[in-house]
Formats: structure tokens, C-alpha cells, sequence
């Protein structure tokens, strides 16, 4: 049994992934400023404590044996009017972490955002959301090297599956989606909707999560599903009357996937987008 710390543990991937510890027999521990997070994916044995990031060491005087970082805000567009927040949770949130991992010497997994691989590389300059994830990437390789300490980043691509977040502002496109067809309302598509994702399943995110917690060393660790749709294929997936709204800016119109170091450690996509989307309409 190891201690393992989840920060947004009671998120959307943060909760599958502590049923999986906690379902192996693990200690685990979660930290969550209940932001985007619901005390509603609260899951039976594992430990919850409110609070930011950049004071997790007064939350957690425990020493851990692995910390997964997932605890930061996640939302591509909508950081463009609020950076000042996106630098509170992702900047102050992470040193605080970091500092915890020096001070702990233990393993850090840290959820990088592919964002940074779009467009040819430029997507990491487009919101405030994406640079700070790619600098956030190279702060947890530099403190790897400067203090000799273990660490994965694992790239997620457009996680869907049960307890993603609701239509909001924050909220995810296939819940968004599943919503607007049970509600029997439009699809809402950004223009030009030719934009392409690779969404990937949340137990097959977890299912990376658990590999590269336990034999993943260093940066590049994709998660993504090989298959990619453009949103308006997307949406006919579910069927129904689609809206086209204004181009946004800041949303990239496709990403590179490398999933080879993943694979290199037996991960596999096992998941299809169009089985869930049959399932819940």
C-alpha cells in the first residue's frame, strides 16, 4: 500500500483516478479547492481535504509516495477574460507543489495539456490556459533536474465519460452535448466546427495514469485516442439540429498525438467515442 496525493481528486478525471487507487488499496489522499470539482464524485475510503494548491503543504503534512497533479484550472477559451485566475491556480498552485514534492522527495505525475502541441506548436501561445500549462511542464522538468527528483507529464486529449462537467462556461463538449439532445435543443458548434480532437475515454486516461504511476519516467506520456473528429462530426454523431456560433479565439484547429512512450509501457485505448455516444442518447 503507498500514500498517493490527488490534487483535484474530486474532479472529473481526479475521481475516476482515486476509485482506482483506492480500489487497489492505496492510501489515498485528495486535495480539491471545489472549484470546478463536486463533492458529488466523492469517492468511499478515500481521504478529502478543501483547499488551493499553493498551500498544500499545510493541508498535507503527510510524506507521500506518488503525488498526481491534476488539481488546475482547465478551460482553453474562457482563460483569455480571466487570467488572473488561471495564474492563481495553474502558476501560484503549482510552485506550491513543486515545493511540496522538493520538500517530500517522492514521485510527481503531472497532467501537462496538449494544447501546447497544436497548431504546429503555436497552441501553447494562444491562451493564457495553454501557456501556463507549457510553462508548467517545463518548471516540473527543471526542478526534476535541478533536485534529482522523479517525474512523469502526461498529455490528456478531450477526456469524455461519466461525471465530466456540465454545460457551463467550464464545461466539456460531449457533456455539453449529451445535455443539449436530452434537453431537445440545438448543438451548439464554434465555427468553423472543422476543428479536430482526439477524445479519449476516462478509463483509458486512468488507465495511463496507473501505468506511468508506476514505470513512467520523464516528459511525453500521450493519452489520446487515435481516432480524430472535427466537432460538426461530432455533433451529427448525436443527431439532431446543429447552431453554428461565432469563432472563438484561442481554440486551435487541430494537435499532434504521440502516445508512443505510453504505449512503450502497455497502454492502449480500448474506448470508442461512437459506443458512448450510442450509450447515452
Amino acid at each position: 500500500m503507498k500514500t498517493i496525493v490527488v490534487t483535484g481528486g474530486a474532479g472529473f478525471i481526479g475521481s475516476h483516478l482515486c476509485e482506482r487507487l483506492a480500489g487497489e488499496g492505496h492510501r489515498v489522499i485528495s486535495l480539491d479547492n471545489y472549484f470546478t470539482g463536486s463533492k458529488d464524485n466523492h469517492i468511499k475510503g478515500v481521504e478529502y481535504r478543501e483547499g488551493h494548491t499553493k498551500d498544500i503543504a499545510k493541508h498535507i503534512p503527510e510524506t507521500p509516495d506518488i503525488i498526481y497533479h491534476l488539481g488546475e484550472y482547465s478551460r482553453v477559451e474562457i482563460s483569455l477574460t480571466e487570467p488572473a485566475l488561471v495564474w492563481n491556480l495553474n502558476k501560484d498552485g503549482t510552485f506550491g507543489v513543486v515545493e511540496f514534492w522538493r520538500s517530500k522527495k517522492c514521485k510527481l505525475i503531472y497532467a501537462g495539456s496538449s494544447t501546447k502541441f497544436g497548431d504546429g506548436g503555436l497552441g501553447r501561445l494562444q491562451s493564457p490556459y495553454a501557456w501556463a500549462k507549457a510553462s508548467n511542464t517545463e518548471l516540473v522538468q527543471n526542478y526534476g533536474a535541478w533536485y534529482e527528483l522523479p517525474y512523469a507529464v502526461t498529455y490528456f486529449y478531450n477526456v469524455y465519460g461519466p461525471r465530466e462537467r456540465p454545460a457551463s462556461e467550464y464545461g466539456t463538449l460531449i457533456e455539453t452535448f449529451r445535455r443539449q439532445k436530452q434537453a431537445g435543443e440545438k448543438l451548439t458548434v464554434v465555427s468553423p466546427g472543422t476543428q479536430k480532437r482526439n477524445f479519449t475515454h476516462v478509463d483509458d486516461i486512468v488507465d495511463g495514469l496507473m501505468l506511468v504511476g508506476k514505470g513512467g519516467i520523464g516528459d511525453e506520456f500521450g493519452l489520446g485516442a487515435s481516432e480524430s473528429y472535427s466537432i460538426l462530426e461530432v455533433a451529427k454523431m448525436f443527431g439532431g439540429e446543429i447552431v453554428m456560433l461565432p469563432g472563438r479565439k484561442g481554440n486551435r484547429m487541430d494537435s499532434v498525438l504521440d502516445t508512443a512512450k505510453s504505449e512503450a509501457l502497455g497502454w492502449a485505448p480500448k474506448r470508442k467515442l461512437s459506443d458512448y455516444i450510442r450509450s447515452v442518447i
